[in-house]
Formats: structure tokens, sequence, C-alpha cells
């Protein structure tokens, strides 16, 4: 034997088996990707020559036989952040592979030629096994190493490259210094680490792009890259999606929400860090009202405003609605729950007042019964300087519909809506509702409340009961 034609025994103790031509593909694939990463070259050329045999080329350093002797890749552990492989026996997996299916390889790199045969092993005529044939370089020259494959199908470096997000299609939502998220447009949501495919999941909302790998997640990337238990990527994902401020991947997750109740929703939603991180991303960067199922059935006008302010409303679990009170958005900004939008619209609101003089004769007649309806009560309260009449009110923190009246404390006056003078009942009933707030200075919803509205309709079936006492006996 030459020293331009020595045997490098590759020694491979267990041959995958299972590994179809596309998985020996990829190992060269993605060798090729860490030579690039590694030296800021330019991606790989992958193309088919006028032969029929395909051409996998990158322009590195070149592969020296050496690295067939290597089970960890001493470089590749130290930038594991910016490369796919780890170990150096891939390589020699994929070679065994392409020989048991017949394909023929050829390897030119600068440092030296490669092809593989079947010989004996040295000292053991008796056993065969697969050997690197090293030659002298046919192109000392050529920048990077080349693989000529001959005997592959097409689809072989179809289904190789799909392995690869590089190839794969996936679009780039947003990326964050754990990885990227992708929207995928198959059925399968795909997880990959450092650009490779390593697990699909069925109901994630997004595919990610792992790219700052954990303790777990290292040790979880075996010799075969393939199926790679949740537990190890978990993690990951909920820190890639905690970084993430983008106002797209917010609303996805804000849609998707809205199945919780029903069940539907995407597996990232039942983790409430990203639940709520959703809602401070929605939050940051568009008009959004959070609220309630619930609370948008019960909303009355607050909600039929609130889209009139130009404002998208948010139907979210109640389990997320708690969460939300005291929680501010990537800006700082308070959330802006319903009740929130409440208080910023009383806050911002003001009376249409009514002059007397401009109402019309019967509800002038009703107005002037004011006096007399405030007497019936026996004490007048003296707390009220003013009644008065307003076309528009503030809305009502129980109904968030536009309340029919209200006491003013600060200003000692009760303001009474419009709509109530279009009978005397209407307009007693909310004028004597908001005396006994004046006289009590209680709320609604009470039972300091609720007493004192006992004890006011007490006195005033008694006042009735000796009025029509008195009518029978004249």
């Amino acid at each position: 034997m030459t020293e331009d034609n020595r045997k490098f025994d590759l020694n491979i103790e267990h041959v995958l088996e299972h590994w179809t031509i596309a998985h020996a593909l990829r190992e060269v694939i993605a060798n090729a990707l860490d030579e690039a990463a590694l030296t800021g070259t330019d991606e790989p050329l992958i193309f088919k020559d006028d032969n029929g045999s395909w051409h996998i080329k990158d322009a590195g350093r070149g592969l020296c036989y050496e690295h067939l002797t290597q089970n960890e890749n001493m470089e590749k552990l130290k930038h594991s952040d910016l490369v796919i492989g780890k170990f150096g026996v891939g390589l020699k997996d994929a070679l065994a592979t392409f020989d048991r299916h017949n394909i023929q390889v050829f390897v030119f790199s600068p440092h030296g030629d490669i092809t593989i045969d079947t010989s004996p092993k040295h000292g053991f005529a008796n056993i065969k096994t697969l050997h690197a044939i090293i030659h002298s370089p046919s192109r000392p020259h050529q920048v990077g190493t080349e693989f000529i494959l001959t005997g592959l199908k097409d689809e072989d470096i179809t289904k190789a490259k799909d392995f690869f997000l590089l190839y794969s299609g996936d679009e780039v939502i947003s990326k964050t210094p754990y990885g990227t998220i992708l929207r995928h447009s198959r059925k399968k949501a795909r997880i990959y680490v450092n650009g490779l495919f390593v697990a699909e999941e069925e109901n994630f909302l997004f595919s990610y792009n792992i790219t700052s790998l954990t303790t777990a997640l290292k040790k979880a990337l075996n010799r075969e890259r393939t199926n790679v238990g949740r537990t190890a990527y978990t993690e990951r994902v909920k820190s890639t999606l905690l970084a993430c401020q983008d106002p797209v991947v917010a609303d996805v997750l804000a849609r998707d929400l809205q199945k919780l109740d029903r069940g539907t929703a995407h597996d990232e939603l039942q983790w409430t860090d990203v639940q709520r991180h959703a809602c401070r991303i929605l939050n940051a960067n568009e008009k959004v009202v959070f609220v309630t199922s619930e609370q948008l059935l019960k909303g009355g006008s607050l909600i039929t405003y609130a889209q009139q302010d130009g404002y998208r409303i948010v139907v979210i679990p109640n389990t997320i609605a708690i969460g939300l009170n005291n929680l501010k958005d990537i800006y700082g900004n308070v959330i802006n729950t319903l009740d929130e939008y409440l208080q910023e619209w009383n806050d911002s609101f003001h009376f249409t007042f009514i002059d007397p003089d401009q109402l019309n004769p019967n509800e002038q007649a009703i107005y002037m019964l004011t006096e007399s309806i405030m007497r019936l009560l026996l004490k007048r309260p003296k707390i009220v300087k003013q009644v008065l009449i307003s076309e528009t009110m503030r809305l009502n923190s129980l109904s968030n519909h536009e309340a029919l009246g209200v006491w003013e404390e600060k200003e000692q006056r009760i303001v009474i809506k419009r709509s109530q003078l279009q009978d005397p009942a209407s307009y007693a009933g909310t004028l004597l509702h908001e005396c006994i707030h004046a006289l009590s200075g209680t709320e609604d919803e009470t039972l300091e409340f609720e007493n004192e509205l006992t004890q006011c309709l007490g006195i005033l079936a008694e006042q009735l009961l000796k009025i029509k006492s008195s009518r029978k006996t004249m």
C-alpha cells in the first residue's frame, strides 16, 4: 500500500440500521453548515451535475482524515450555541449508511481525497470493516470540502434538506436571545436546535429554533439528533416566548387565549406566564381592553363605548384576568382591563347639563316636584344644594350602563339623567335613591345602604298610610 492510498479503519461499533440515505445526507449537510458558521464563510452549495451526481460543497478549511477519529469535536462543543453538531462520529455513521445503500462517495479536500471501501480489519483478516481510503489531494488549492455522491435519488436530497430550517420554508416571525419563533405551514409544529430539526409538536402554535442551549438540552441531543423529548426544550421555548416583544406574536397568542375556555387552545397557552406576557405585549402595542366572557355579556354600554373609542375587545379567561390587576405591560403601563377603561371613561366624562327652561312642558312639570319629593323623607337632606338634569351620565360601575342618577358629595349636588323626567314615578324613585346616598354617606350594593333604604321605605309607607287613613275619615 502506498502513502497515497492509505486505509483508515472507521471502527464503527454500532451501525444505525434504521438510518435512511436522508439521515446520512443530513450529517454531511450539517457538517458543511457548521463549517460555514465557524469560519464565517458562505452557505454551502448543494447541486446536481450533468451526470446525475449530487454535490455538497462548503467554503471552509477542508476535511482532514483526523476528523474521523473524534468521538466529540471539542471545537463544536465550545461553540455549541452556534453549530448543529457535536459528535465526530456523525460523519462515520453517514459513510456507513452510504455504503449499506450502495451510494458511491468521493470526498475532495485540500488535505486529501477520501473514498470508502470494505477491507479486512488490521490483524484480523477474517473480519471485514468499513475503511476510509485516504489519497493525496487531487485538488490541493481547493477551498473547503466537496462531497460527490452517486446513486442518490432527488427525493433523498429533498428529505435531507427538510431536516434544516434553512431549507424548510418556515417563516421567521421574531428573534430573541434564546431562539427564534417561526410560523409554520405544516400539520405539526417543529423544534429546531441551531437550525436542525429535532422534534415535532402536534399542538404547538408556533415552531421554534432554539439557539441558546440549556445543559439539559445539550445532553438530550443524542447521536441521532431526532425525537428529543419535550422536557429537554420546554424551558427554552418558554424563555423564547417570554423574551419576545413582537406584537404579531402577541396577537396570535391573544387570539388563541380565547380558546382556553373551550379547551381548544394550543399547548403554549397552557403556561400562565406566557398567557400574561401575551397580554403585556398586546397592551403595549395596540388599543385593547381585556374582558372576561361574563364581562362581555354584561358589559353593556361600556363595551360599546370602548369599541367606539377604537379599542379592540380581547376576551380572556377568568384565571388570567385575576392576574392582570397588578400587572404592567412591557412599557410599564397599566394593563387595560374593563375596570381600568371604566375609570378612564368616567375620569374624562363631562355632564351635558340641561337648563330647566330647555325642558319640554311635561318635563318641567315633573322637575317642579323636586322639593315636594325630597320632603317625603321627613327631613329634606340639607346637604343637597342642587338637583341638576343632564343629557349624559357617567357609567355605573356595577352595570356598565349610564347611571340614572348620581350623588356628588364634593359638589353637594344630585345629577339625574333627563330620561327620568318621562314620568313622576321614575323621577321620584331616582331622586329619592340619590337622597338616601346623600343622607347616609353609603355606597350602592352595601349593607349600610340597604338598611338606610329599608328605613326610608318604611317612612314613606307610614306617610302613605296616614294620608289614606285621613281621606277615609273625611
